[in-house]
């Protein structure tokens, strides 16, 4: 049995783009890649700068880590009293020694408090972070090392556990607008969700 080959037909082409769908399209690409990195900008320009807001004016503030200089320039401009460092007690390590001996020069209180952004906070130790935070003399700087993990739900501790705050004030600290970004059951981070979802009704607020 032979193959017999079927004649190509001519003038078969593929489907043309219309040139206005085009346009659309690679407009469409633009403003996602524009989008995009504005968001990557927000970001490193948040993180690079130390992440720092205000929690409560005149009171609290949160960050990342800061460098001496930077210590220097919130204390100057706020008169920082204490600072309350989320990751522990880290001495021998760089940026631990950096940041205790700026603090003793400028008369700061150093305060530690160890934390895991991946596991969640257990109860007696969010009362005792609460604690901390109503202790410190004012104005007070809480930070862990980026500023948005440890240090979010630390403040929205502060809100909810010292300032009477709504859920919704609270949980403003624990979100992307800091670099706060938890996928639940798909990222570690989430762990300070959960940690917030517990300590929400014993602190009198409805947690998301």
């Amino acid at each position: 049995m032979s193959i017999v080959s079927q004649p190509i037909s001519r003038g078969l082409s593929l489907p043309q783009i219309r040139p206005w769908r085009l346009g659309w399209l690679r407009r469409m690409i633009a403003a996602l890649a524009c989008c995009f990195g504005l968001i990557l900008s927000y970001f490193m320009i948040g993180y690079y700068s130390g992440n720092f807001t205000t929690i409560v004016g005149g009171e609290a503030y949160r960050s990342g880590q800061l460098s001496p200089t930077q210590i220097e320039s919130v204390h100057s401009r706020l008169g920082i009293a204490s600072i309350i460092n989320l990751r522990g007690e880290n001495r021998g390590t760089d940026w631990y020694d950096a940041e205790r001996a700026t603090a003793s020069r400028l008369g700061i209180e150093h305060l530690d408090f160890s934390m895991s952004a991946r596991r969640e906070l257990q109860t007696e130790d969010a009362l005792r972070l609460i604690q901390m935070m109503r202790d410190a003399p004012k104005p007070v700087l809480i930070h862990c090392e980026g500023g948005a993990d440890r240090t979010g739900l630390a403040a929205a501790l502060y809100i909810a556990g010292l300032k009477n705050g709504t859920g919704e004030q609270a949980e403003w600290h624990l979100s992307p607008v800091f670099g706060h970004l938890a996928i639940p059951g798909h990222s570690q981070t989430w762990a300070m969700d959960l940690s917030w979802q517990r300590m929400a009704p014993l602190l009198g607020v409805a947690g998301r």
